[in-house]
């Protein structure tokens, strides 16, 4: 719920919105719960059940800024729940502003009610059967309980 917050209100910024899924591990070196395909495909469901249109949702590989440049991207807009992630996002803008310096990183705060919603967080109490139907959406809350075979 937290990326789809993100997205809305990006969305309200600047109208036309394309987010990335990116194939690689996460930030902590972690590899992902779902495939590429699978988790572009729940983003998809996703915004359409949150009923936010006009989001394009494409896989990524490589480097952020060709992902911009290939599709006409001005920016890199980015979620910020706490410190730590500003560290490690402004180590990541310096980075992107060397590589292409016509991308602008931009930062957006998290809503105070999913400041403290992690994917490491929620994959750890998922499978642990721990109802996380409030923390992310409905066909992302469905495909871990079909993960971890749990049942409502």
């Amino acid at each position: 719920n937290g990326h789809l917050d993100v997205i809305k209100r990006t969305k309200r910024l600047f109208g036309k919105v394309t987010v990335a899924v990116a194939s690689s591990r996460d930030k902590n070196g972690v590899g992902t719960t779902f495939s590429l395909e699978e988790r572009v495909e729940m983003l998809q469901k996703s915004l359409g059940e949150a009923g936010i249109e006009g989001v394009s949702v494409e896989p990524m590989s490589g480097l952020l800024v060709e992902f911009c440049h290939n599709h006409g991207a001005g920016g890199v807009v980015k979620g910020l729940r706490a410190m730590t992630d500003f560290e490690y996002e402004l180590q990541q803008a310096d980075l992107n502003a060397h590589l292409a310096p016509d991308i602008e990183s931009i930062f957006v705060m998290s809503s105070p009610a999913y400041g403290y919603v992690s994917s490491s967080i929620v994959r750890e109490i998922a499978s642990m059967g721990a109802d996380v139907s409030l923390l992310v959406p409905p066909c992302v809350d469905r495909a871990l309980k079909a993960l971890h075979n749990f049942q409502k």
